[in-house]
């Protein structure tokens, strides 16, 4: 029996490594039991937490970011010294949406959190045609936290694509960490070409994008937070990055063969311009390819119906055993291990 792709492929969201779950769970400073409620709450399997390779939605994710803020009071849950209470973020977004401009705003915004943090400060640095906003950890603790830090990266971010009504293109991220091993991961959480090994976290923009006027007013702020922190943590596939390009080509066609010499005429390019483009962002066909057919797995298996059989043939594979196969390889779990259980 063959099963329709299309409906799963226009709603299927991207995953995130389960590293990034624990990291956040180990800061929130919840005990077993309450952790263990809020992972179940937000559609997680709790023993995927001990399992290498594991991954979640990036929806489970923000789920969880939610509940564990709700919890405890604290809209970045467990990251600093100094809880930032419910509110928080409200506050910040009515002193932004005044601004005549978003360097203006996020001008405003460094000095908001001057006030609110005391372990982590933002420098705003104008250089020529680019702008900077860097990160400026005060502790040892924020120093070594780089999730923490990386959480903050993207509020910047996600505070000055709402701001101006898009998400705005960066013109560098800088990273003090070496280059990790997952690269296409990095592409998708933060767009933009992007160096390691730098002194500090810092977010480049192009001075034009921050010269642009502010799109929103108070009425757009609930919204805004009932998303977060989706909407500012990740990034749409509607940005056209080459590898989000030649992953929502895919999205429609993964029951068939799609090649590389063909996903590159539709995108019009040559296989060997489109190989290099790829590369250079951290990615390979092949990889994305793999990517999508995981991410609409793993949603499939937490949130729907369908037996793991059928699943397998609307990622592309005829054969149940090859599926359970690369499932595998790409989680370190069998498909089984994501089933969403009732209760």
């Amino acid at each position: 029996m063959a099963y329709s792709a299309n409906p799963i492929m226009q709603t299927s969201q991207p995953t995130i490594a389960i590293d990034l779950v624990r990291a956040l769970l180990q800061g929130s400073g919840s005990d077993t039991a309450q952790q263990l409620r809020c992972v179940q709450q937000a559609g997680i399997a709790p023993a995927l937490l001990q399992q290498a390779g594991a991954r979640v939605t990036t929806g489970q994710f923000a789920t969880l970011y939610r509940l564990l803020a709700q919890l405890h009071d604290d809209e970045t849950p467990g990251m600093f010294a100094r809880p930032l209470r419910g509110g928080t973020l409200k506050f910040l977004c009515l002193s932004l949406i005044g601004s005549p401009s978003l360097l203006t705003a996020m001008n405003r915004f460094c000095q908001y959190f001057r006030l609110q943090l005391d372990d982590l400060h933002f420098a705003l640095r104008p250089h020529g045609p680019l702008v900077q906003i860097a990160l400026q950890p005060r502790t040892e603790a924020v120093q070594q936290n780089l999730f923490a830090q990386k959480m903050m990266l993207k509020l910047v971010h996600g505070i000055a694509s709402w701001l101006a009504g898009q998400k705005i293109p960066l013109a560098r991220v800088d990273f003090s960490h070496s280059r990790p091993e997952q690269g296409a991961e990095s592409v998708f959480l933060y767009p933009g070409p992007q160096r390691f090994g730098q002194p500090e976290m810092a977010l480049w923009f192009a001075l034009p994008q921050l010269q642009m006027p502010v799109r929103q007013n108070a009425a757009s702020i609930p919204g805004f937070l009932a998303r977060a922190p989706g909407d500012w943590m990740f990034v749409s596939f509607a940005e056209h990055i080459i590898s989000h390009r030649v992953r929502e080509y895919l999205q429609p066609r993964l029951e068939q063969p799609c090649s590389l010499p063909e996903v590159a005429a539709a995108l019009h390019f040559s296989k060997r311009t489109l190989a290099r483009k790829l590369q250079a962002e951290g990615s390979s066909f092949q990889g994305i390819k793999d990517a999508l057919r995981r991410d609409v797995a793993i949603q499939q298996l937490t949130q729907g119906r369908l037996p793991v059989a059928a699943i397998g043939q609307l990622v592309g594979f005829g054969d149940p055993t090859s599926f359970q196969r690369a499932f595998r390889e790409w989680t370190g779990s069998a498909p089984g291990a994501y089933r969403r259980r009732p209760g």
